[in-house]
C-alpha cells in the first residue's frame, strides 16, 4: 500500500543543533561530575546532531501526521489527524534567543499521562504556521466524518428496535439464570 502524498512537509532548523549543544553543556556543568565529558561532547556532539537532523521527518497527509526520526533506533509514528487533541508550543528562554519552538502532539491516550505528549519535535521553521496547518486539517477531517449522513436504522424507529431487542435479550437471559423448582 502506497503512502499518501504529503500536503506539508516540515522544515528543521539547523539551529536545533547548537540548542541541543547548549542543553548538555549546562547539564554538564551543572552536574560537576560531567565537567571532565564536555571535549567530548564538544568533538562529538555537532557531528552526531547533524546526523540526527538528517534522519528526522515529519510530513503531515490529508488524515494523517507522520513522524520519523532516530539514529540507532527507527521510530515511525502515523499520528491521524482525527485522533489529536493538542499541538502545544513551548518556547523556554534559550529557545526564544534562538526563536525555536518545541511541538508537542499530544492525543487522547497520550495528554496528561506520564509520559506527556506522544510525540515532541524541537527546531521547525515557522513552527506556529506549521501547527495551524495541521489544526487546520485535522479540522477538515472532522468536519467530514461528521457530516457522514446517519443510517436510516439509527433513527428513532431503528433505536426502539434495538432497545427491544436488548429488553428482550436481557429477559432470556434473566430466565436462564432463574432457579427453576
Amino acid at each position: 500500500m502506497a503512502e499518501p502524498s504529503p500536503i506539508l512537509e516540515a522544515e528543521f532548523d539547523p539551529r536545533v543543533c547548537t540548542y541541543w549543544m547548549l542543553q548538555g553543556l549546562i547539564a554538564l556543568v551543572v552536574s560537576v561530575v560531567g565537567i571532565p565529558l564536555i571535549p567530548f561532547l564538544l568533538l562529538f556532539g555537532f557531528p552526531v546532531c547533524r546526523r540526527y537532523m538528517n534522519h528526522l521527518h515529519c510530513s503531515l497527509t490529508d488524515k494523517t501526521l507522520v513522524v520519523k526520526k532516530g539514529l540507532l533506533t527507527r521510530i515511525e509514528k502515523t499520528v491521524p489527524l482525527e485522533k489529536i487533541t493538542d499541538l502545544g508550543m513551548i518556547q523556554g528562554p534559550i529557545m526564544r534567543m534562538m526563536n525555536l519552538h518545541r511541538l508537542s502532539i499530544e492525543t487522547a491516550g497520550s495528554s496528561g499521562g506520564a509520559g506527556g505528549a506522544l510525540v515532541a519535535l524541537v527546531g521547525i521553521r515557522d513552527a506556529p504556521e506549521f501547527r495551524n496547518r495541521v489544526l487546520a486539517q485535522r479540522d477538515l477531517v472532522q468536519e467530514s466524518s461528521s457530516s457522514v449522513e446517519p443510517s436510516p436504522a439509527a433513527g428513532v424507529g431503528g433505536q426502539q428496535a434495538l432497545l427491544e431487542e436488548i429488553r428482550d435479550t436481557l429477559l432470556r437471559i434473566e430466565q436462564q439464570g432463574s432457579p427453576k423448582g
